[in-house]
């Protein structure tokens, strides 16, 4: 089995994507629950996490939990908010109106950004090398990610509905590469 884990809670008030925006102390909190959680329930023997800070951030936690090394990757990281990531959300929608949620769709390109459709795509590229890693790896990303590969092995059609996977942050989800099957453990 792989495990993917969502980063602690963040800082709300900013665009996400590859924004350096640090978990906040109910974020830290819930991934200590969360390595505490690992370190009773699962035998982990790798850490991989998005190079993005907040999921870097995260993986120090859990690292630290499980005296198990991190090593970061780009391949990991959220989708590109391009212009947007970072910036606090009232300034980034005034100066870019049309990109808040409910306004965008899969094919919707942030400005020097990717859409959620780029995001697919890269995910897709990437899953197979997933699906190759040892058991016992735990990778340490983001919603948006996570969502990707749900929506990849469900064969299920891409959409703007970010919630219907329940990938909540500090959250665990068990990946089956035998029978590609992925579901929400904690």
């Amino acid at each position: 089995m792989i495990y993917l884990m969502r980063h602690g809670q963040d800082d709300e008030t900013y665009v996400g994507g590859w924004s350096n925006v640090s978990l906040i102390p109910e974020g830290i909190k819930e991934v200590q629950d969360s390595a505490e959680w690992i370190k009773n329930n699962l035998q982990i023997k790798q850490i991989i996490c998005s190079d993005v800070y907040r999921a870097v951030q995260t993986a120090q936690i859990v690292s630290k939990h499980l005296n198990i090394p991190y090593t970061p990757s780009e391949y990991l990281r959220e989708q590109n908010k391009g212009l947007l990531n970072g910036v606090e959300k009232t300034i980034a929608y005034t100066k870019y109106p049309g990109y808040k949620d409910g306004e965008i769709t899969t094919e919707t390109v942030f400005p020097e950004g990717e859409s959620l459709r780029d995001l697919y795509e890269r995910v897709k590229k990437y899953l197979a090398k997933i699906l190759q890693m040892d058991d016992g790896t735990l990778l340490i990303t983001h919603r948006g990610y996570i969502n990707m590969i749900y929506f990849l092995l469900r064969n299920q059609e891409l959409d703007m509905n970010k919630k219907q996977f329940n990938v909540t942050t500090g959250s665990i989800h068990e990946l089956n590469k035998e029978k590609l099957l992925i579901k929400k453990v904690r």
